[in-house]
């Protein structure tokens, strides 16, 4: 994936769209957003953020990534109908033409086709995934490690998960897991999966944040980007030695 770096005759730039940073703010999933910022910083990219909540309007042309954290299912409901109206409906024709995004816990769900409580409501959602969830009686809590293989065969994922909402993928070819189980979860705690990927858009249960502890996988959101945008995205290698003590802490406690 680490090959020739981009050219630095053209000063080279990522924007990222922080979506509902005061209400998808559980876990300290921000860090991911921090991440990315010091990837791109420690490579001389230059890394802007923006953010938008209720009543916000997204131009989507500008950015280059999305992130969507976590929240209850109040701060769900809160912000859902402005999801749909106002930036739902851009986002996924963005992700569509390749835009990456990255959503964690309450982010994924709403990308999904809906929200199943309890009682047996229904909360749709955008359908990005085809992907739905359901609530369960009991959280699924713990460290998680999993296969990754977009990464490449026997790469690991690591995070940590807290939901009692249990997400089931469809049939459908284009969205698939985004790792295999091999301690903890994942998605519903039955069928070995965690997460969803669609194109460039990835959900996913783990927090931690996730991108500190697996830096390949951050690296992997940047590479996208940077193809969209300039047609290329080789990065410079990292030596990523704190990052990869971290990740290897968390293989060899909980594998």
């Amino acid at each position: 994936m680490i090959a020739t770096p981009l050219t630095t005759e053209k000063k080279v730039s990522l924007q990222l769209l922080h979506l509902y940073p005061d209400l998808l703010n559980l876990y300290g999933d921000r860090g991911n957003i921090i991440a990315l910022s010091r990837r791109c910083q420690w490579r001389h990219i230059e890394f802007t953020i923006v953010q938008a909540s209720l009543g916000d309007k997204v131009d989507f042309s500008t950015i280059d990534i999305v992130f969507m954290g976590g929240g209850s299912d109040r701060e769900q409901t809160l912000l859902f109908q402005d999801f749909k109206a106002y930036k739902g409906p851009a986002l996924v024709e963005a992700t569509e033409e390749g835009l990456p995004l990255l959503a964690v816990c309450g982010g994924y769900q709403l990308l999904g086709k809906y929200y199943k409580t309890q009682e047996g409501d229904e909360m749709p959602g955008l359908g990005l995934f085809d992907a739905w969830t359901e609530a369960g009686k009991n959280r699924l809590i713990g460290n998680v490690v999993a296969r990754i293989p977009l990464l490449g065969p026997n790469i690991t994922l690591v995070g940590f998960e807290n939901h009692s909402g249990k997400t089931y993928l469809g049939s459908s070819e284009t969205t698939v897991p985004l790792a295999q189980i091999i301690a903890g979860h994942g998605n519903n705690g039955q069928d070995k999966g965690e997460g969803a990927i669609y194109k460039n858009a990835v959900g996913t249960y783990l927090h931690g944040p996730i991108l500190p502890k697996n830096p390949a996988f951050a690296d992997w959101l940047l590479t996208k980007a940077l193809e969209r945008k300039y047609g290329k995205g080789q990065l410079e290698p990292l030596p990523d030695l704190w990052e990869q003590k971290a990740h290897q802490s968390v293989v060899k406690r909980f594998s």
